[in-house]
């Protein structure tokens, strides 16, 4: 089945708005067959915030959701919607009473409701006319429109993605949670979708929690990306203020790839290959790693000035050249993208320098 494209959506800003609620985990614990899956767990959204919380699989995500949705219970600190404690240990209220929506995944359509059918499951709690409206407006909105009587099995994938979308704002909750919502779709309907809902989301202006495990989704569409290890926020921000001083190597190294040189700090610099790099802060002696990012990390030129090196590989990646570089005195390449240059190529010899902006430092322990 074609998909439909951005344009079959419907009109922007024709989306009910929600009544925001302040969404706050204050220090939830979570323990699950002996282990360990939230420790101490504190985030706060404040109302109409759209937060992303971003990690590894097994590193407490999903369980924050389902503990925000009621389905997971915590055993120690609390959960509060707008200063009401929903969760806490032995407390809590279930989640039809909680104003929250929920996307899934793998959308959690019911395959013998229509489409309409699926949108006014959560609604039963409206008159039916101010039912069959707020329904059909959501399914408007998503272009969805003239599938009402259709099943979800009839759908593509986006359209079904389009209608856990529906169903999830047409009660107008509080807070929405989304659980990975586009990881099913293909990488050519992804970015399309993914800018459609963040447009959904501002129009109804719901606090809205998104799982995921991918930093550039994250950091498309977060106010705030927060990122969790070991069930543990390690560091909270702005996309970027977390991708230009990210806490620690191994958060920076979740952002993007790496080109990384052990150093020692001597005279306020890390000295390397590619020339000397200030680094504030440190005292003469700190052993460090010199972290460059492939993007905009070091420039590569045929000519001078720069450092010596030459191209060991290089792929074509739409527009964009990705490539190894080595240079004398690193005993792995560097890796490199910038825009495609059909005049570079593998054996060639070329001349790289540093862009400190793009360039991270780390004391070792």
């Amino acid at each position: 089945m074609t998909e439909k494209t951005s344009t079959d959506w419907g009109l922007r800003g024709t989306t009910g708005v929600s009544f925001a609620a302040t969404l706050e985990f204050d220090a939830v614990d979570v323990r699950l067959g002996g282990r360990v899956v939230l420790d101490q767990f504190s985030l706060t959204l404040k109302p109409g915030e759209i937060v992303c919380l971003l990690g590894e699989s097994g590193s407490g995500k999903s369980t924050a959701l389902r503990v925000a949705a009621g389905i997971q219970p915590v055993h120690g600190g609390a959960v509060r919607i707008n200063s009401q404690t929903v969760s806490a240990s032995g407390k809590t209220v279930a989640a039809d009473r909680r104003g929250i929506g929920l996307m899934f995944q793998d959308f959690a359509l019911f395959p013998h409701l229509t489409v309409l059918q699926n949108v006014l499951f959560g609604l039963r709690g409206l008159g039916r006319d101010a039912a069959l409206g707020q329904a059909r407006a959501a399914l408007r909105r998503v272009g969805l429109a003239n599938r009402e009587a259709d099943y979800p099995h009839m759908l593509s994938g986006g359209q079904q993605q389009r209608l856990a979308l529906a169903r999830s704002v047409a009660p107008r909750p509080s807070v929405l949670l989304l659980d990975e919502p586009f990881s099913s779709l293909d990488a050519r309907l992804r970015e399309t979708v993914r800018e459609e809902t963040l447009s959904v989301l501002r129009e109804t202006h719901v606090t809205s929690l998104i799982v995921t495990h991918d930093p550039e989704e994250a950091m498309v569409l977060g106010d705030r990306v927060a990122l969790l290890r070991h069930g543990r926020i390690a560091q909270i921000g702005t996309a970027s203020e977390i991708y230009r001083r990210p806490v620690d190597l191994d958060a920076a190294r979740f952002f993007s790839p790496l080109s990384e040189i052990d150093s020692v700090v001597a005279d306020g610099h890390a000295g390397t290959p590619l020339g000397p790099v200030a680094v504030p802060g440190l005292a003469d002696g700190t052993p460090v790693t010199v972290a460059i990012r492939p993007a905009g990390g070091i420039a590569m030129s045929a000519t001078l000035p720069g450092t010596p090196g030459r191209i060991i590989g290089k792929h074509d990646a739409i527009g964009i050249d990705i490539c190894q570089v080595m240079v004398d005195g690193l005993d792995t390449p560097l890796g490199l993208r910038q825009p495609s240059d059909a005049t570079m190529g593998v054996g060639q010899d070329v001349f790289v320098t540093l862009n400190p902006e793009h360039v991270l430092v780390f004391a070792r322990d």
